[in-house]
């Protein structure tokens, strides 16, 4: 395989199908995000993505649209990165992040609706993460993390960079555990005297924070930085007012949290609590915890993992999530004690890990970016639990449906009987069809309607070629609910094994895939299942990992979530011929027959480039067909254009090689 295939003719054919999607050529909105609706219900905010520079480099600004009418005004201009629009408690205000003074040093900046002016607050000591109105509007409460801090794996495990060191590039790195430019705090910028100010204490990384009141915050904190300590990580209240930086403990949860927002009273703070494996990735049981008693409550849910909510005034909440194959919204009355749904849908999702949506008023009504399989986000609003569309906010033609047949829902039972559920899409070719099972990420995630035309150029390019994609939900998945989910907690490459490989038997049986014609991939905790799974069935004619762990103990001693190992594992990795080598795909290399191109991000910090290389090695040390290609400004999956491009065509040659006939080497 060469290095430089930029002249093949499957890159020039993955080149112009994201050509379609993000040209550059006519300067338009190809992507939104994070809309936040205004205090009076008339408009909402959210970041647009742009093509419109040489090389297809995106520009992301804050866009304001009528609810009404669909009319759309840009407020940010220029080629940074603006996100996290928030509208002041009193709606004349926006404030947003931009990147504008250093590329990835995002700041705090903010727009006047009334009078048009835009203007700089001052900076804080690292780069801003999200934001939030005080409930006076004077204050905006910043999380900010120090530069060194690594992303979250969902973002790409890179360790942020701090371009202002002027350091010398050959100077060496330094690690020496855990250092303090590493720290995540809670700042505090107030309008009046126009100053920030760090409001958490020493010895407190805040990796979430939220006004409790005007002279208190409450946080999810740690007493190490570390990206792995967030999975401990509890809930405490900081003041900031008389006693400043003092901090109380208010609940320690038994899983991981997430979301927090308080009741406009203060009384109660509401928070998720999931089994995660990612942080930022969270959608479980929502959390009442009073603020007085301490006690805890759980919200019904209607049956839904909850991923969003919000408060509508102190008796109503609106919460949003996954039901199965549903997305989900719903009312719940305190006063009453009830939950009622307002809407679902099998079809339409968000973009994102998991739905979210923003209120509209206090009855249930809301707006979302909604997205199918095969439609762009486009701005829409629920009203009386009626679906509306407000406006496409992108111009591009739904061209991914045009190589879709079909998506199918499908349900079976694992080989002890548990019902695993999944979707197939199926490409205009007569059945059964070569087919590509992709294994999503986590293990606690799941697939569900997300647009095509995003990035995922290889799936598009398979089905354009007469190949099915299958997307199974086994057990470990979120929407089914925590006992579920915590079926693979302990258990990884375990019990979840056969239902992957009990969809692919219901999948032949019904005569959708072709037997001799399956291939296997997945990224990240789908990496690893891809190593596993050729390691213990010989069926798949190709697999292509991608950000995988292979070696249970090496990750754990090099990642930067050591944490998520041992918790996942359910033991220690000294324990002599435990599970770190019992679960680890490298020592089973030899029982593997299947070509494997395995792809890793130099900069990978949550899976590290050299759990692929292992493998690597292993399948030749085997006398496997093996391939490693290392992308060196990648981190935790493939995220970059042109790079997305040129692994898109990678691995759809692979599979064309090794999947084009009927007969497996």
């Amino acid at each position: 395989m060469r290095r430089d295939i930029r002249e093949s003719s499957n890159y020039r054919e993955a080149e112009a199908l994201y050509g379609t999607f993000h040209s550059t050529a006519t300067g338009r909105m190809v992507d939104a995000a994070q809309l936040a609706v205004s205090p009076d219900g008339r408009e909402a905010v959210c970041v647009g993505t742009w093509a419109e520079m040489p090389g297809c480099v995106e520009a992301t600004h804050i866009c304001r649209v009528d609810l009404d009418t669909g009319e759309m005004r840009v407020i940010t201009s220029g080629p940074s990165k603006n996100r996290f629009p928030r509208y002041s408690p009193e709606g004349r205000r926006i404030a947003f992040l931009s990147d504008r003074h250093r590329a990835g040093d995002f700041q705090l900046y903010l727009f006047d609706l009334v009078t048009g002016v835009e203007r700089a607050a001052s900076p804080v000591e690292g780069w801003v993460e999200y934001l939030h109105w005080s409930p006076d509007g004077t204050q905006v409460l910043l999380g900010v993390a120090g530069h060194g801090a690594d992303l979250p794996s969902g973002q790409g495990a890179i360790t942020t960079q701090d371009g202002r060191s002027g350091t010398p590039s050959w100077c060496p790195t330094i690690d020496v555990g855990e250092e303090d430019s590493h720290w995540r705090r809670a700042w505090i910028y107030d309008l009046t005297t126009e100053r920030a100010w760090c409001a958490s204490p020493p010895q407190c990384n805040v990796w979430e924070a939220t006004w409790l009141d005007v002279r208190s915050i409450v946080a999810i904190t740690s007493a190490i930085p570390g990206e792995g300590h967030w999975y401990s990580a509890r809930l405490d209240i900081i003041d900031i007012d008389i006693n400043i930086g003092k901090r109380s403990e208010l609940f320690t949860p038994t899983e991981q949290l997430g979301r927090l927002k308080c009741s406009p009273s203060g009384q109660y703070i509401g928070v998720i609590e999931a089994l995660c494996s990612d942080r930022e990735v969270i959608a479980g049981d929502l959390r009442l915890i009073d603020r007085l008693t301490g006690r805890v409550r759980q919200i019904d849910s209607c049956g839904t993992d909850i991923s969003y909510f919000e408060w509508l005034g102190n008796e109503r909440l609106l919460i949003a999530g996954h039901r199965g194959f549903e997305t989900v919204v719903c009312l719940c009355d305190l006063s009453l004690g009830s939950t009622s749904e307002v809407w679902s849908s099998h079809d339409v999702s968000t973009n994102g890990f998991h739905v979210r949506v923003s209120g509209i008023g206090r009855h249930g009504d809301c707006a979302l970016l909604s997205e199918t399989f095969t439609r762009p986000p486009e701005l829409a609003v629920i009203r009386r639990g009626v679906y509306h569309t407000v406006c496409r906010l992108t111009s591009e033609s739904d061209q991914s449906a045009t190589l879709v047949n079909s998506i199918r829902p499908v349900c079976w039972k694992a080989f002890d009987g548990l019902e695993i559920q999944g979707w197939v899409l199926l490409p205009k070719a007569s059945l059964p069809v070569p087919l590509v099972m992709c294994v999503h990420g986590g293990p606690v995630w799941h697939w569900h309607p997300t647009w095509l035309g995003r990035k995922n150029l290889f799936a598009l390019l398979l089905l354009k070629k007469g190949y099915g994609i299958f997307l199974p939900n086994p057990r470990g998945s979120s929407a089914r609910g925590q006992d579920f989910a915590r079926r693979v907690c302990g258990d990884m490459g375990g019990t979840d094994t056969g239902d992957y490989l009990s969809g692919l038997d219901f999948l032949v049986a019904q005569g959708i895939a072709d037997p001799d014609r399956l291939g296997v991939t997945g990224t990240s905790y789908g990496g690893y299942m891809t190593c596993w799974l050729i390691t213990h069935d010989a069926r798949f004619a190709a697999a292509v990992p991608v950000s995988p762990a292979t070696n249970r103990i090496s990750q754990y001693l090099t990642c930067n979530i050591p944490q998520f190992v041992s918790k996942f594992l359910g033991e220690g990795f000294t324990q002599s011929g435990g599970k770190y080598l019992e679960r680890s795909p490298v020592m089973y290399a030899h029982q593997a027959k299947t070509p494997t191109l395995s792809i890793c991000g130099a900069l990978d910090r949550c899976t590290p480039p050299t759990e692929a290389a292992q493998f690597h090695g292993a399948l030749l040390q085997h006398g496997i067909e093996s391939v490693l290609v290392t992308y060196p400004e990648e981190g935790h999956g493939i995220r970059g254009i042109p790079a997305v491009i040129d692994q898109a065509a990678r691995m759809v040659s692979w599979f064309e090689k090794h999947m084009a006939g009927s007969e497996r080497g």
